[in-house]
């Protein structure tokens, strides 16, 4: 028959280890860069990234000049900023798909995976921030007999 347990110490020796948490490695190609990719909506964008004096270019494009709106370069600058490594790194980014607001996030969501890519410590700070989540919101589709996705069409009494 089963023996019994006399002490909470037998019980505990019992018990399996718990699981430690997954090591991340560093993940850069042979000219040093980290590399990901990013995506919103439509937007597809592809980042690397290598230690540099923080030059942000997007489709051969300076930042400044692609992503004309501040409020689209602040999007951009946040995993930096929240992982303090704000003017640390150059950024070559190649984003194409959707529309400027879509492609800032998709660049953001690169520039995150690939800071997790050279520096894995940041995954957590960056994880916190919301940074490494794929917004899997997209444009709902139209539907027949509807005017747009949801809008039907007026409606007359006579």
């Amino acid at each position: 028959m089963a023996e019994t347990m006399q002490s909470l110490e037998e019980l505990s020796a019992l018990k399996p280890g718990t699981p430690e948490a997954p090591k991340y490695e560093q993940k850069l190609d042979k000219q040093g860069r980290a590399y990901a990719t990013g995506k919103r909506k439509d937007a597809v964008a592809r980042v690397w990234i290598k230690p540099g004096a923080g030059k942000v270019l997007i489709n051969d494009r300076d930042i400044e000049v692609y992503f004309a709106r501040p409020v689209l370069r602040m999007l951009i600058q946040q995993p930096l900023v929240s992982a303090n490594r704000n003017g640390q790194y150059d950024i070559v980014c190649t984003v194409s798909g959707g529309g400027l607001s879509g492609q800032a996030g998709a660049v953001r969501h690169g520039i995150s995976k690939a800071l997790t890519a050279f520096e894995p410590d940041l995954r957590g700070v960056l994880k916190r921030g919301g940074f490494l989540t794929r917004d899997s919101r997209v444009v709902e589709r139209k539907k027949y007999g509807r005017a747009k996705a949801r809008r039907s069409f007026q409606f007359s009494k006579r």
